[in-house]
């Protein structure tokens, strides 16, 4: 069998992308077929696979097929892990760079709606491969790119200069956005937030476009892209286009501790049942997620199977001072409940997820977000359908 050579490659990927109809505008289909993909990726890189299945090792030295395959499928591929505390052929424990799946790499830059001449500001420049695609569209000059971690934009630079492309690359902390040399017409964050900082409001000109994956506690780090338009009054606000999870920004990342160390005065909480099937709130989806987050803010929630086959699962709700643990057994008509702390958090979640049913279990299209100068909230429908908590 013979190997397509890396143009085959780079067209195939494109081809795909728009087959598949993640890649819809011609001058992004110029510019991945410009900027090669695997000029971004390290010889020895983790494939995580969009399903089912762990990360695997992808070595170009030892099968050089199995890696040029990996970089060109629609895959994730990270590039670092626990910030680069051991080199990358040895894995780790949390993944900290990667080089993100084609499909939603198209998407997300197609929200960017760009027209010629826009100055760009990208939070995280990673591999560089996005800011590579970027100065092909725009043109280098109206690129710049901020990087945290040194080493990270040392690669994500002779990547860059590899590939032919210079755009502005700044070694700093992007959650203050780069005031220097703002405004900017669009600003592109390539990790997920819990707080859009507004900092990137303020450099981003009225009618400039912010895209931007978001999380909030309880989604357990599933993510939603917000694509938002800055007004002349000082807010964004804007919608959830599609489904994204990127690594969080390094100054929000969440505790990394398991829930189960959460857990305090367990001979005090209060032990009920309930008739809820906690799996049914577990499993509801990212639409209920947000509703749901947004209505009992703070709390982290994660839904764990047994790993002795029982099909038993644990559902955990923790905030940092109250918490709450319900038992999934199959076959029981009702579950276990316990709870401890200032608030009832099962309670609450249960209430949540009720008011989403009521509400006709809006789905992702139907939800938006604003950022103002004091708050960001989510929406229902419109801006004036604010969902509070407890709302």
């Amino acid at each position: 069998m013979s190997v397509p050579t890396p143009g085959e490659y780079v067209n195939g990927l494109a081809r795909h992308l728009s087959a598949i109809g993640a890649l819809t505008q011609d001058e992004w289909r110029d510019a991945f077929a410009a900027v090669p993909r695997h000029l971004f990726v390290p010889d020895v890189a983790w494939a995580s696979p969009n399903g089912p299945g762990s990360p695997y090792l992808v070595d170009r030295a030892a099968d050089p097929v199995a890696w040029w395959e990996a970089v060109y499928s629609d895959t994730v591929l990270i590039t670092q892990y626990d910030d680069g505390a051991r080199g990358l052929a040895a894995g780790g424990t949390m993944p900290t760079s990667s080089n993100s799946a084609p499909s939603l790499v198209a998407k997300f830059l197609e929200c960017l709606s760009v027209a010629d001449g826009d100055r760009i500001l990208e939070i995280g420049t990673g591999t560089g491969w996005t800011a590579g695609l970027m100065a092909s569209c725009v043109g280098a000059e109206n690129v710049t790119s901020i990087e945290v971690d040194e080493s990270l934009a040392k690669q994500a630079a002779d990547n860059l200069e590899s590939a032919g492309h210079t755009p502005h690359l700044i070694v700093g902390d992007g959650e203050h956005g780069l005031p220097a040399m703002a405004p900017f017409d669009r600003i592109h964050a390539t990790c997920s937030v819990a707080r859009i900082p507004y900092a990137w409001v303020q450099q981003t000109r009225p009618g400039g476009v912010i895209v931007v994956p978001c999380v909030n506690e309880f989604s357990d780090g599933d993510g939603h892209l917000a694509c938002l338009e800055v007004g002349d009054d000082g807010t964004a606000t804007g919608r959830f286009p599609h489904v994204a999870s990127f690594m969080m920004l390094r100054g929000q990342r969440y505790d990394p501790r398991p829930l189960a160390s959460y857990l305090h005065h367990e001979d005090d909480a209060d032990k009920t049942r309930t008739t809820l099937d906690p799996r049914t709130i577990g499993q509801a989806g990212y639409a209920a997620e947000i509703a749901i987050g947004a209505r009992v803010p703070g709390c982290q929630a994660r839904l764990c199977e047994a790993d002795n086959g029982s099909g038993e699962m644990t559902y955990w709700l923790v905030t940092h001072n109250s918490w709450a643990v319900v038992e999934y057994v199959p076959g029981q008509a009702t579950y276990e409940v316990e709870q401890y702390g200032s608030r009832r958090l099962w309670d609450e979640v249960a209430a949540a997820h009720q008011w989403w049913i009521d509400a006709g279990t809006p789905g992702l299209d139907r939800y938006g977000l604003t950022v103002t100068p004091e708050e960001q909230y989510v929406w229902l429908d419109s801006p004036r359908n604010l969902i509070r908590a407890g709302s």
